[in-house]
């Protein structure tokens, strides 16, 4: 859900090796002793993040009858039991982590239920705009219970020293405006790129991509990106382009996401960062114990080939795997768990006793009016705005099921390009030959 939870999922694409389980575990129909009872029951709830305060939870036992058994596991650990569980056909979790650049692999190993069996799906579409990146083969198998999405952020101090005061609408005025930056000497560095073969690398790369006008794979999961007119082709070279002119401080090849958006960015060395998380602004940079640059730091439109581009997804859900104990009472958990109000409270709509610690944006866009409306979120307006109208799947069709091998070939391949061992050239080339491999099953 954080941006910390992010950066490790390169963790997860070499160490689970979903990939080698799908013959086995393929068949898994599950649901084995299952219990369609929804009062008197205990369920377990497993999530990479701390649990609502115990009163939230206290009122969700009265008022159902269903006691919560929160269990938090970090990111990848929480990946590795989810699919030790469902190959083995074991009890795990009741609810539990659908992760967006997971979907295309569950929904093929039929490892969870099918939502739209036990929740309104449909009627949750126009509150919910990141619904269909948790779709897979026409059924959901999660509900995003947090907003999140790249987006561009910009110094705004740093910039208007540079003598710039309006913000850049489009990739070549923002580049544009980062050469400017640079050679009027207000930061020697001043683009933020995450160079460090992890996934941060990758979805930075999307990001790009988006920006330029392409997605990185069709339906089929092809690449899009082998031409050199392709939007993909120029946003690799544009990324390369940026650390060889200087635009990207050297050290940044060994620099993921996370780390360096709380070093760079938190602490105005850098300028912009293209790719940033959703939700930074307020609970990164606007905060004086993390952050030196306090009141600079703001959302903009991410600049496209002629205007505004899309803000790619990468939020995390929850659902229900098929060797859940009770999946009708998860399921009563997970509609209140995703309900505007609730949202909105552990977000910080209605006071601290009320937050979920780590929770920044709802899913529901009624949720972040709430927020916003109750001047709780910085950047609100332009957040929902994002979120409803500009925010948009990376994989318009699904993540495809060898996702993690696919990342890692972009990842490994543009860290390389970035260190100079292969031109950027030869890194689109080798991602391009990998994913013809994994789209082909060979």
């Amino acid at each position: 859900m954080t941006s910390t939870s992010r950066a490790v999922r390169a963790v997860l694409a070499g160490g689970l090796a979903l990939a080698a389980l799908l013959g086995a575990a393929a068949c898994s129909s599950g649901g084995g002793g299952a219990s369609d009872q929804t009062s008197g029951v205990t369920i377990t709830v497993a999530l990479a993040a701390s649990p609502p305060p115990q009163a939230t939870l206290d009122a969700f036992t009265k008022s159902t009858g269903i006691t919560v058994k929160w269990s938090t596991v970090d990111w990848d650990s929480l990946q590795t039991k989810i699919a030790a569980a469902a190959a083995a056909k074991t009890y795990f979790a009741d609810a539990t982590d659908v992760d967006w650049s997971r979907v295309g692999q569950l929904g093929k190993l039929n490892w969870f239920y099918p939502l739209e069996n036990y929740i309104d799906t449909n009627g949750l579409a126009a509150q919910m705009p990141q619904l269909p990146s948790f779709t897979s083969g026409g059924h959901v198998i999660g509900i995003p219970f947090d907003a999140s999405f790249l987006v561009t952020t910009v110094n705004k101090d740093l910039f208007e020293k540079a003598g710039i005061t309006t913000m850049p609408k489009t990739i070549d005025e923002y580049t544009a405006d980062l050469k400017q930056i640079k050679a009027k000497g207000v930061v020697q560095y001043p683009l933020n790129i995450p160079f460090a073969a992890a996934e941060g690398l990758s979805t930075y790369w999307y990001q790009t991509t988006a920006a330029f006008g392409g997605t990185v794979l069709d339906g089929a999961g092809k690449p899009q990106f082998a031409d050199p007119g392709s939007p993909g082709y120029k946003a690799a070279e544009w990324m390369i382009d940026a650390l060889k002119q200087g635009l990207v401080p050297p050290g940044n090849i060994n620099v993921a996401d996370s780390q360096g958006q709380q070093t760079l960015m938190a602490k105005g060395t850098v300028a912009s960062t293209f790719g940033d998380y959703s939700g930074n602004v307020g609970s990164l940079y606007g905060v004086p114990d993390s952050s030196s640059v306090v009141n600079q730091v703001v959302y903009i439109p991410t600049p496209g080939v002629s205007g505004p581009g899309p803000n790619m997804s990468n939020p995390d859900g929850i659902g229900i795997p098929r060797q859940a104990k009770y999946p009708a009472a998860a399921a009563k958990f997970i509609e209140w768990f995703t309900q505007a109000d609730n949202q909105a409270d552990f977000a910080g709509a209605n006071g601290p006793d009320k937050v979920m610690p780590g929770y920044f944006l709802p899913s529901r866009l009624a949720g972040m009016t709430t927020l916003t409306e109750k001047g709780k979120l910085i950047g609100g307006e332009q957040l929902g705005d994002m979120l409803k109208n500009s925010a948009k799947p990376v994989f318009p069709e699904g993540a495809p099921a060898w996702y993690p091998e696919f990342s890692r070939a972009v990842y490994t391949n543009l860290h390389e390009a970035a260190t100079g061992s292969v031109s950027a050239a030869d890194a689109i080339k080798a991602i391009v030959s990998a994913t013809n491999k994994l789209a082909s099953g060979s």
